[in-house]
């Protein structure tokens, strides 16, 4: 797929999706994150693709927020509407079936901070920066970082950030469990790659019964343990679990096939 705003790799079963708007610190605008949107339904329809890895152009910024100069002029009804697309798309990203992380390789603030924490892990070279100082311009999050914030770092320190803007630096994100892992520069895309290795071994179906249920924990007016035990039993009933039982019994690697 050719995009304006998106480089795109596949290697490996891997597809890296790098925003590329390195003049404006890869903000978001309309383009790229109908763009975006566009990658990650190629991601699911596409068997060769296993897993992604979401990063920014350049040393500076993985994304540096959204564009602002799209929503200045913006009145109640149209800032719901914006809000609202921007969390469909980060949405999907997050409920995607197969594995995502985030390699934020600089800044990640504002849009940037919520389109890494849609993704399924963080891993934080650093040199990267995270924020929402959208209350700086007489905003908050729009495109999911008030819930996602909190569900990542907890209520107290969640609202301390987004009610200053504050900016934090990799080290104090790894500190409260906003990344998985806190690398070299030289080292991000490498543990991005290690880590979807060793998910590539497992069942895909267990993998995206996994999303499904994490989710779930958080997903308003759904029993958790309920959808745990449903998954549970879909699992049952696939080839692969045949296969890693039969594997395991005869203490040989399972082939697994997502079926």
């Amino acid at each position: 797929m050719e995009f304006s705003n998106l480089l795109t790799t596949l290697e490996g079963g891997i597809y890296t999706i790098t925003i590329n708007r390195p003049d404006k610190l890869n903000a978001l605008n309309q383009v790229t994150l109908k763009e975006i949107k566009a990658a990650f339904e190629h991601v699911v329809a596409n068997s060769e693709i296993k897993g992604v890895i979401v990063t920014g152009s350049g040393a500076k910024s993985f994304v540096a927020g959204a564009d602002i100069s799209e929503f200045t002029g913006l009145d109640s009804a149209g800032g719901k509407g914006f809000a609202a697309s921007g969390q469909a798309i980060f949405k999907m990203i997050e409920l995607c079936p197969k594995p995502v992380i985030a390699a934020v390789n600089g800044f990640a603030l504002g849009g940037g901070c919520e389109l890494a924490m849609a993704c399924h892990m963080r891993i934080a070279s650093e040199n990267a920066k995270f924020g929402q100082p959208e209350v700086s311009l007489g905003l908050i999050p729009g495109y999911g970082g008030t819930q996602r914030l909190t569900m990542h770092i907890g209520r107290g320190r969640a609202t301390e950030l987004l009610m200053t803007g504050d900016i934090v630096n990799a080290q104090d994100a790894y500190r409260v469990g906003l990344c998985n892992y806190l690398v070299k520069p030289e080292e991000l895309i490498p543990k991005c790659t290690e880590i979807l290795n060793r998910i590539f071994t497992k069942a895909p179906f267990a993998v995206a019964e996994i999303v499904q249920c994490v989710d779930a924990h958080y997903a308003d007016g759904v029993d958790g343990y309920k959808y745990e035990v449903d998954s549970f039993g879909r699992c049952c009933g696939t080839d692969d679990f045949k296969e890693g039982a039969s594997a395991f019994l005869a203490k040989r690697k399972p082939e697994f096939t997502g079926k």
